[in-house]
């Protein structure tokens, strides 16, 4: 931790998918000075002095359960969603093919069937128990961060969203959560909580990208401080929910009544597909909703639907209409529609987290990072999800190194 210049690793859960492959592309871009920085926080002005590592340097690997090549992601996403130039990914083609060196076989334990059904032969590495799969994802961080003798690891969660774990007493009492580790119980822990669990025991540091579990059980929460490691999620804040946590302050700032807020949602790609199912969609939901009652202090009516459209592939398309009430009981009504490219608009965002956890490493913190309350759509212990106020929060906590206020 005393050099000048640490290596950092990014490690990615679903490295193939259209997040991981769009950061792994990004970073191949970001090290050949291409591109540019839009899209990315840490680019800004606030952040220039705080010594971030070069997202360009960034020494990338994951874990995959399909066959498909990072480079080959990266041209599915040209060719469907029309992203990305041919020239860059030219470019950058050798940076992906030494990154895909560094991807191996992920674990399904504790997986969904559907996306369990996604997985290639070759491409799982096989367990018998909770624990097994545990100590997988450890000896492959090992073995990584020992291969490009790396400083510090940080994994990112951008695999398939789960549905919601069902309740165990394995994920209070700690007891009861060794003893589930070591036996065939592949419904107890969901297999973000597992790659956590990896990460955990090997001091890397985990952020969850998605709205799955991850680290956000007791037990596991306790091996992170115990571990001294860093953590933070959960389901990144990229589209329609960013614009809620910007918008519902403006209403409550001006004493404007909400009286509902309506909102449709299509996406294309396989995290649409994956959305498709009940029990997913649901947590999705409730991640989405949550924030509006807690920032106005009130519950309006809510309606959040989610479609999936196999023909928009990687872009998502969100319209809400929105109805308030103000001045003598008039009522009154705003609508938008949000087109963006999802992975494209998430990928900036994780390599932001990365250089943010690598920061928090070198100061020598560990547990919750609640100043990254900003990047999420359900932050993990945070009470307030007005944009702007997480948003100062962030660079009060870069700047000066501690907290103004709790979130």
């Amino acid at each position: 931790m005393g050099k000048k210049h640490p290596r950092i690793g990014l490690w990615l859960v679903g490295a193939a998918g259209g997040v991981g492959s769009t950061v792994a592309l990004g970073v191949a871009a970001l090290g050949r000075k291409l591109g540019g920085g839009a899209g990315l926080v840490t680019a800004l002005p606030e952040f220039e002095s705080a010594g971030l590592v070069d997202p360009g340097a960034l020494v990338v690997g994951g874990h995959e359960i399909r066959s498909q090549s990072l480079i080959d992601a990266v041209r599915e996403m040209h060719v469907e969603s029309r992203v990305f130039s041919a020239e860059l990914i030219a470019a950058c083609a050798p940076g992906l093919r030494r990154m895909q060196s560094n991807v191996r076989p992920g674990i399904v334990l504790g997986m969904a069937r559907e996306v369990r059904d996604m997985a290639d032969r070759g491409c799982v590495r096989r367990v018998a128990t909770p624990g097994a799969a545990v100590r997988a994802v450890r000896d492959d961080l090992a073995a990584f961060k020992l291969r490009h003798r790396l400083d510090y690891v940080v994994v990112v969660n951008v695999a398939s969203s789960e549905p919601p774990a069902a309740l165990h007493a394995g994920h209070e009492d700690m007891t009861a959560f060794r003893r589930a580790l070591s036996k065939r119980m592949p419904d107890v822990f969901p297999s973000s909580a597992l790659y956590a669990l990896g990460a955990f025991e090997s001091g890397c540091g985990y952020i969850n990208f998605t709205a799955s579990t991850g680290a956000r059980m007791s037990t596991i929460e306790e091996v992170a401080l115990r571990r001294g490691c860093l953590y933070m999620g959960r389901d990144g804040k990229t589209g329609e929910t960013l614009l809620k946590s910007v918008l519902a302050p403006m209403f409550a700032h001006r004493n404007l009544k909400l009286l509902s807020w309506v909102g449709h949602n299509m996406l294309g790609n396989r995290d649409g597909a994956n959305l498709s199912r009940p029990d997913v969609k649901t947590a999705k939901i409730g991640s989405k909703e949550r924030l509006l009652s807690e920032i106005v202090g009130y519950r309006p009516h809510m309606h959040t639907s989610i479609e999936f459209v196999p023909s928009l592939a990687d872009w998502k398309i969100a319209s809400d209409h929105v109805q308030f009430e103000g001045f003598l009981n008039t009522r009154m009504n705003l609508q938008f529609v949000w087109t963006g490219c999802d992975s494209v608009l998430a990928a900036p965002l994780v390599i932001d987290l990365v250089r943010l956890t690598a920061l928090e490493w070198r100061r020598g913190r560990a547990g919750r990072m609640d100043h990254l309350a900003c990047f999420f759509k359900d932050p993990d212990g945070c009470r307030r999800h007005g944009f702007h106020d997480q948003w100062r929060q962030l660079t009060q906590y870069v700047v000066n190194g501690r907290h103004g206020d709790d979130a």
